[in-house]
């Protein structure tokens, strides 16, 4: 598996364009927008660009119930904004990858509304339908934002699944013209220049028989709708069909996959797809029968969870290693500590996520350090898990400290809030209203202070790209974790024929001692730290509160 391949030697940057930068002062981030900032990205250090759907949208749920698969929302800009940023981004040795959502459309789109005017329309088998029983839906199958997974079409005196919102109907993707309209979009993108897709949630596009009980299984909901039984044909019919046609890179989002299937997706001879997103460790401080609900975690959880991954994927497929996106939290306030140690904390996080086998993706705001926005009020949410999670707390008697003591934790919305560029008005992310408050810190935590100063977030994160695409054996060379046990150290190496590096965190706001014997040689050197003031090196090592520091001899 160490074929050399762009995608896994890149760096990937995803811009959720609502909340990136808003060029025409209407309070909603936009392509121009993106376009005023690919020499910030570049200056980063990063590769690839992850732009999140762009489309036209009632936007229920903010882009991801696309009406029209081929165009450009107008709050984002035009198709003339979109290819004037695909060739700005080439002249700067950029690439672009886009959101492909080929679960489920908006209940707007032409293709539903005409599917739902009568049970012999064209469209029809386009989604799918069942009877109800008795009155009710035909099962107990549960959306992920709440409530039963199906909705009631008067029209056809039946019922279409929607694994999510009423408002984002599932595709039948065992209907082949349904299949080939798919090809088609993609065939329209990959032609005007697009590098590849992130697929969202492509591991539900086979759907269980509807026979199946979801409350009478064994697993949760991600993994009960996840790896259908034709799922794989359908990718391996996508790759055959489109993908293998251009030089692309692809990422499928893989909810409710376990690492023991993964190489089903992402194995090199299966020609499916390059690298998949789990979820795994994205969960552990989530209740395992409610993703909404926050729970304490351990570090030995997160080591293990990774240890496996990697372990799964060795030798068969590809990683893709993020600790946050769009749909989580801000990573310092879910994995470091945002208070006293945000800056060395946020460094910490940036070593584990560059240093790790596989491709590693940035989400926006993330180099500077960003946090989690201190909510007060059901009013500042905008995301629909938020809004519909507060109606059924109110039903069911919760209190609001209660449930906002939980959305602290994990709202969707930490992540969506605007991109702190300055210290002016509005983070100088528009100067109109922004759609979503700015969080009130960007006077102390924003893009221009951390560029010049040289001890930044931003500029370790540079610091840690350069040394990534210096060192091969950081991208393709073997991963060993050491002493799996410690509650609080994470150690590893990577290796390959000729090089040995040694990353060693510590994932407390204390001193933790380190033996280092085992660990060193006398050769290694101390490559990059995130603190300024080197500790005291001997046999043993105090590693600071949330210390990060990387070794090697081959430098």
């Amino acid at each position: 598996m160490n074929q050399k391949a762009w995608w896994k030697e890149s760096v990937i940057y995803q811009i959720y364009p609502r909340s990136f930068k808003d060029s025409n002062k209407d309070g909603i981030g936009d392509l121009q927008g993106i376009i005023q900032q690919l020499d910030y990205l570049k200056y980063l250090g990063i590769d690839v660009i992850w732009l999140c759907p762009f489309y036209p949208s009632p936007n229920v749920d903010n882009g991801y119930d696309i009406s029209d698969y081929t165009a450009i929302s107008p709050e984002f800009g035009t198709m003339n904004d979109f290819e004037e940023l695909v060739s700005q981004m080439k002249q700067r040795n950029l690439r672009l990858i886009i959101d492909l959502v080929a679960n489920h459309c908006s209940n707007l789109h032409p293709w539903f509304q005409e599917a739902r005017k009568s049970k012999d329309n064209f469209y029809r088998n386009y989604f799918i339908w069942h009877e109800g029983e008795n009155g009710q839906p035909p099962n107990d199958w549960q959306s992920f934002f709440g409530g039963n997974a199906w909705t009631y079409n008067e029209a056809t005196s039946d019922y279409y699944l929607h694994l999510f919102t009423p408002a984002q109907p599932d595709f039948n993707w065992d209907y082949k013209l349904l299949r080939s309209e798919i090809y088609r979009i993609m065939r329209f993108w990959l032609d005007k220049g697009v590098d590849g897709f992130r697929m969202d949630v492509i591991s539900f596009i086979s759907k269980q028989d509807i026979s199946t009980s979801l409350q009478n299984s064994s697993q949760g909901i991600a993994e009960f709708y996840a790896n259908g039984a034709k799922v794989h044909d359908y990718l391996q019919e996508m790759h055959e069909e489109v993908l293998r046609h251009y030089d692309v890179m692809t990422v499928g989002e893989g909810a409710g996959v376990k690492a023991e299937v993964a190489p089903l997706y992402v194995g090199s001879d299966r020609q499916e797809l390059n690298m998949i997103f789990h979820f795994e460790h994205t969960s552990i401080d989530r209740d395992p029968k409610n993703f909404w609900q926050g729970v304490d975690w351990e570090l030995s959880d997160l080591k293990i969870i990774l240890n496996r991954w990697d372990a799964a994927l060795a030798g068969k497929g590809w990683s893709s290693i993020y600790l946050g996106n769009h749909d989580l939290p801000r990573i310092v306030s879910r994995f470091g500590n945002d208070g006293e140690y945000r800056v060395i904390s946020a460094k910490m996080l940036a070593t584990l996520l560059l240093t790790l086998r596989g491709t590693p993706y940035l989400y926006q705001g993330d180099e500077i350090g960003m946090t989690n926005y201190p909510f007060t009020s059901i009013d500042e949410f905008r995301d629909v898990v938020s809004i519909n999670a507060y109606i059924t707390a109110k039903q069911q008697g919760e209190s609001w400290q209660s449930f906002l003591n939980n959305q602290l934790q994990v709202a969707r919305d930490h992540a969506r809030t605007p991109m702190q560029w300055d210290n002016s008005k509005n983070a100088a992310f528009s100067v109109g209203r922004p759609w979503i408050n700015v969080n009130p810190n960007y006077e102390e935590i924003n893009a221009a202070q951390v560029i010049v100063d040289p001890n930044s977030i931003f500029n370790y994160y540079k610091q840690l790209i350069q040394l990534r695409k210096k060192l091969p054996v950081l991208i393709y060379g073997d991963y060993t974790m050491l002493d799996i046990s410690h509650p609080y150290i994470y150690a590893y190496l990577r290796t390959d024929s000729q090089h040995k590096v040694l990353i060693l965190l510590n994932f407390l706001p204390q001193n933790i001692t380190v033996d280092l014997s085992s660990y060193l040689s006398d050769d290694d050197k101390l490559l990059i730290s995130n603190y300024q003031e080197l500790g005291q090196r001997g046999t043993e090592l105090v590693l600071r509160p949330y210390e990060a520091n990387i070794y090697s001899s081959c430098i």
